[in-house]
């Protein structure tokens, strides 16, 4: 009987996606306020964090960040990799591949790379760059970007929630 109750149990998985943060730290004290009350179990970062005190803001987080480098990173890319370490946050090339609860999400921070990835496997893309919301589905895989968050459109700050058993998004604007 208890492997029925387990079973009919259905723990939400909720992950947070931000990028392009550009060391805006007002922005970044922001975010984490929001993804600490929403409480996602990880927050994913698709690039543009640019230095590591921009990272080390990220530590008011009260769950593990994953991200990818992005265009401006590449010249601080061995101090966030140690910022990153030191936090226990984890930075990798891009495309970057996870799987969890069985479903593949990639991490991009360029959103031309889509084209040249087999999108029929995998569940959820996420990227950053452009700056601007983005929420497509092709062949079944939901390519998200929350959009803004590094304060360059004023009003328009935004972050995304992702819960993976509905397959569904949110937007938080701040």
């Amino acid at each position: 009987m208890p492997s029925t109750f387990l079973r009919s149990l259905r723990i939400k998985l909720l992950i947070g996606v931000t990028g392009d943060t550009h060391n805006n730290l007002k922005n970044i004290s922001k975010i984490c306020n929001i993804f600490n009350e929403r409480r996602p179990s990880f927050v994913i970062h698709t690039g543009d964090i640019t230095l590591a005190k921009s990272l080390k803001a990220f530590s008011e987080l009260k769950m593990s960040l994953i991200g990818v480098f992005g265009n401006n990173d590449e010249l601080e890319k061995a101090s966030l990799l140690n910022e990153a370490k030191s936090l226990n946050f984890s930075l990798n090339e891009e495309p970057h591949l996870i799987e969890i609860k069985n479903k593949k999400i990639l991490i991009l921070h360029h959103p031309e790379l889509i084209d040249k990835v087999e999108t029929n496997n995998i569940d959820f893309i996420f990227h950053g760059h452009t700056h601007m919301y983005r929420l497509e589905n092709i062949n079944n895989t939901i390519i998200f970007n929350p959009g803004e968050c590094a304060g360059m459109m004023e009003g328009k700050n935004n972050i995304g929630l992702v819960d993976i058993d509905a397959m569904t998004t949110e937007i938080v604007s701040f």
